[in-house]
């Protein structure tokens, strides 16, 4: 037979079922594989096996060890092959280095990834809007935020807090606080770095799983202190005189404006608000350094401290710079290596204005336009945020001295969740000192018609108006220093007449009627007219006793006992029955939740009101204000050295927010408003 006339096809054992080995068959020999399609298929499926073979890790390790035995046929070795055991000369590779998946896996370097969260600067307490001046500075609520987005976080093994000077107040502090406890309830650990520290923020601090310092760093931890600064020498030299009256034996908003000197009713309930933070300073330091009070209270008298020192009396767990956080938490945690996010859940301000829409982003930054609201396709719970100084008319915001609270803005936003079917309920968020009389009234008559559970979260001041606007509330939650009561009203003037006269300047005056001058800045108030502005006291003060018992449930004799413009803690405003419980704003969304019927675990979506002003409008007013529809009690030329000073002396922003506020207040006959601003530091 001629080999060139022979072809290789499958052999006759093939052709009955079998997979034999090749054969030679003549050309004439009819079978199944006879066309060259067949052929075609059974030639291209053996090169892939033989292809796959060679890749797979059974032929590496055949190619590897010593030659075995097989058979003539393919089909009956590849049989063989896959249904017998390894031999031993096929385990080798293995023991000579090769790892398996698990073995590789424990070699890999182990990585944890942790978050960064930096606290720096003042915290307004709504959500700003993210325009091209506000987009970059953080909320309270947008911070509080990310702390609970790590605590849920599954790729979050920790959490790493950078302490950079934050100015916090001591409601902030107690909610960031409630933040960092939810976190570690999580199982997640929280390691905190303090840059320098005072004593809010480093109790704050303590409350941490480790503290660390750079060496340069100072902790200034020295106790408590309240200076309170009285003008009535100041306003005698220039030949001004403040001419107050007031409602409660302890509203003493006036007498930094009168005195000298503190009254005993003030300096007693000043005394009472400073041992109430004093004790819960010591205990959450305590607590959280794992020392007693008593230890604590010695070590704070024998402040400041360096770093080295702070560490030494067990205030630091360690001494240790930025660049050696990742090391040390890398330690903690028995990995490798750490990940720091930085920046973690912090939004991102888009300032690519580049392209043909460039211009249009620009434009809509700069007027605050927000995108379209969805439709809430789970229940709602309206969160609307009640901060600064209540007044008249339209809401305000200020770069430099904060917002205002407007009775309008206010009424707008609670007739907004009112109507809205998908909210189920309101949170207020109060951070106010009060205000006006007047506003204040129409805000607390608005959360009383609105029918739905409103729950009321104190931040560090609501007192006076903002406590107001609290009492009707089904549930009041509030911080354990939460500055609040203050149940009282007061009303006055400063009159600059022997002023004027001084600078060489006179006033021909013109009247007719009895109490014509009442809100007059040139002449004191006379006997009529002192006598009328006391009937609205009284009047005013009836009307806040007497609301405020039917929203506490209390008898008025109680209420008119606790009134009497005394100002109270949170802790102290507990026991007393003027607030239900202490807890942060998360608690009392959740309670809100409760009272609307939904379960516990009810995934719900948060409506923030107001909505925020656009960037344009913090730089040059609102409409109304730019044409004199809401017509501000301040002097242009004032209003200017006021910001210029906030602007060189940050730290007292708060207080010079407040004397603007008081001198807009001036042509509101009544006043709900704190004794001072009052910061302890």
């Amino acid at each position: 037979m001629d080999l060139g006339d022979v072809r290789r096809v499958p052999s006759r054992r093939a052709c009955r079922g079998g997979f034999g080995p090749w054969a030679v068959r003549p050309a004439s020999c009819a079978d199944a594989w006879r066309s060259a399609r067949a052929q075609a298929l059974w030639r291209g499926g053996i090169l892939l096996g033989f292809v796959l073979a060679a890749a797979s890790p059974v032929a590496a390790q055949e190619a590897s060890a010593p030659p075995v035995k097989r058979g003539l046929g393919l089909g009956p070795s590849l049989v063989t092959a896959a249904k017998t055991t390894p031999s031993v000369e096929q385990k080798r590779p293995e023991k000579d280095g090769r790892k398996t998946d698990a073995q590789r896996q424990a070699a890999e370097p182990k990585t944890a990834n942790v978050a960064q969260i930096v606290l720096h600067g003042m915290y307004t307490e709504a959500p700003q809007p993210l325009g091209l001046f506000t987009g970059i500075r953080d909320s309270l609520s947008e911070v509080v935020g990310r702390f609970d987005r790590a605590a849920k976080d599954e790729r979050v093994r920790a959490v790493v807090v950078l302490f950079k000077t934050p100015i916090l107040g001591w409601g902030q502090m107690y909610e960031l606080q409630s933040a960092i406890e939810r976190v570690r309830a999580s199982g997640k650990p929280v390691y905190a770095w303090v840059e320098s520290a005072t004593g809010l923020d480093y109790v704050l601090a303590s409350q941490c799983d480790r503290v660390w310092m750079p060496e340069g760093g100072m902790l200034l931890l020295t106790g408590l202190r309240v200076e309170v600064t009285f003008y009535k020498r100041l306003l005698e030299k220039i030949g001004a005189k403040a001419d107050m009256l007031r409602m409660g034996k302890y509203k003493s908003a006036a007498e930094p404006f009168t005195r000298e000197d503190m009254s005993p009713e003030f300096r007693e309930q000043m005394e009472a608000l400073l041992d109430d933070r004093w004790q819960e300073m010591l205990r959450l330091i305590a607590s959280g350094r794992k020392l007693s009070e008593a230890r604590v209270r010695e070590i704070i008298d024998a402040g400041p401290y360096s770093a080295r020192r702070a560490a030494d009396v067990g205030l630091l767990d360690a001494v240790a710079y930025a660049d050696e956080i990742a090391d040390r938490v890398a330690s903690l945690q028995k990995v490798d290596r750490v990940r720091l996010l930085r920046g973690y859940g912090r939004k991102e301000l888009d300032t690519d204005f580049s392209g043909p829409f460039g211009p249009l982003k620009l434009f809509s930054m700069l007027l605050g336009v927000r995108p379209t609201a969805r439709p809430a396709t789970k229940p709602r719970i309206a969160v609307i945020y009640a901060e600064g100084p209540i007044m008249p008319g339209r809401s305000s915001a200020d770069l430099l001295l904060g917002s205002t609270i407007g009775s309008d803005t206010m009424v707008k936003a609670i007739r907004t969740a009112r109507d809205d079917k998908s909210v189920k309920a309101i949170v207020l968020r109060v951070n106010s000192p009060g205000g006006s009389a007047l506003a204040s009234d129409l805000i607390w008559r608005a959360l009383e018609d609105c029918g739905k559970p409103v729950v009321v979260s104190m931040s560090d001041v609501a007192g006076s108006g903002g406590y107001y606007i609290a009492m009707g509330a089904d549930a009041i939650f509030a911080a354990p220093g939460t500055i609040t009561g203050s149940i009282g009203v007061v009303s006055g003037k400063l009159a600059f007449g022997g002023t004027l006269e001084k600078l060489g300047i006179t006033t021909a005056v013109l009247s007719r009627g009895k109490n014509a001058g009442l809100l007059s800045i040139v002449t004191p108030l006379n006997d009529s007219e002192r006598r009328a502005l006391q009937r609205l006291n009284e009047d005013m003060y009836r009307v806040f006793v007497r609301k405020a018992a039917e929203g506490r449930g209390m008898p008025v004799e109680r209420m008119e006992q606790l009134a009497q413009g005394r100002i109270y803690s949170g802790l102290r405003a507990k026991e007393l029955g003027l607030v239900d419980r202490i807890g942060s704003l998360e608690d009392a969304v959740r309670h809100a939740k409760q009272l609307a019927g939904l379960p516990e675990d009810a995934e719900v979506e948060r409506l923030t009101l107001p909505q925020p002003v656009s960037p344009l409008d913090v730089l040059f007013g609102t409409p109304e204000d730019r044409t004199g529809a809401r017509v501000s009690g301040v002097d242009p030329f004032f209003d200017l050295a006021v910001r210029a000073f906030a602007h060189a002396v940050p730290t007292h922003r708060g207080l010079l927010a407040t004397a603007r506020a008081l001198i807009e207040l001036s042509r509101e006959p009544v006043l709900c408003v704190m004794p001072c601003a009052i910061t302890i530091r």
